[in-house]
């Protein structure tokens, strides 16, 4: 029997910890839940978690190791999902690569981006496939659907983040930079609908 997952938030911002809780919620029939506001506390609670959320929004107490060295620090323990600045990701970009840690921009409705990939993140933990391995004859129908979405919709996140937060401060750009960031943005759109429909075939493959 699967146990059920205990997901740590890291969030100061009373309103955006109670829409994290509310999201996870939605997802998860039972689950732990128990925001906190300091850095300190984050790596105290670390024993048996099994996702890190770690919105900046609030938290009291600067790290001494920096975002990176924090996020290392708790990806040791478990896989960390960070919600920051779009500008923040550049910062992360080996633990993102390694797959300890995955990225949402602070733009636009991140929180359900933030629920939906922390619910994959267990939802691949389960099936044995976080540490993303393949068995003899290669991945199997529905774990490729499940893993193409992770490994492929985390880097669009991002993509789409930083086109929006360019588009945001169209004023200070020219019309040609716009056109390019605008066709950015439209292009990670139609990859995310093909991975979708690649995923879903996958899966309708396997389950047949």
């Amino acid at each position: 029997m699967t146990p059920d997952p205990r997901i740590q938030i890291i969030c100061g911002n009373l309103r955006l910890a109670r829409e994290y809780v509310g999201g996870f919620r939605r997802v998860f029939e039972s689950s732990y839940l128990r925001p906190i506001a300091r850095f300190a506390e984050a790596q105290q609670f670390a024993a048996g978690v099994s996702v890190f959320v770690l919105d900046q929004s609030g938290v009291s107490g600067r790290p001494r190791q920096g975002l990176k060295g924090l996020v290392e620090r708790l990806a040791e323990a478990a896989p960390v999902i960070v919600v920051s600045a779009p500008e923040r990701q550049s910062e992360l970009t080996a633990l993102l690569t390694s797959g300890k840690a995955d990225f949402v921009a602070r733009t636009g409705d991140f929180v359900p981006v933030a629920v939906g990939l922390v619910e994959r993140r267990i939802r691949l933990a389960s099936m044995g496939l976080l540490g993303y391995s393949t068995g003899a004859n290669g991945h199997r129908g529905g774990d490729f659907g499940e893993i193409l979405r992770h490994e492929v919709n985390n880097p669009l996140t991002g993509i789409l983040g930083n086109a929006e937060m360019l588009l945001a401060r169209r004023d200070h750009l020219p019309a040609s930079a716009i056109e390019r960031v605008e066709t950015i943005a439209h292009l990670a759109v139609r990859l995310r609908e093909t991975v979708r429909r690649l995923s879903s075939t996958a899966e309708l493959r396997h389950a047949g």
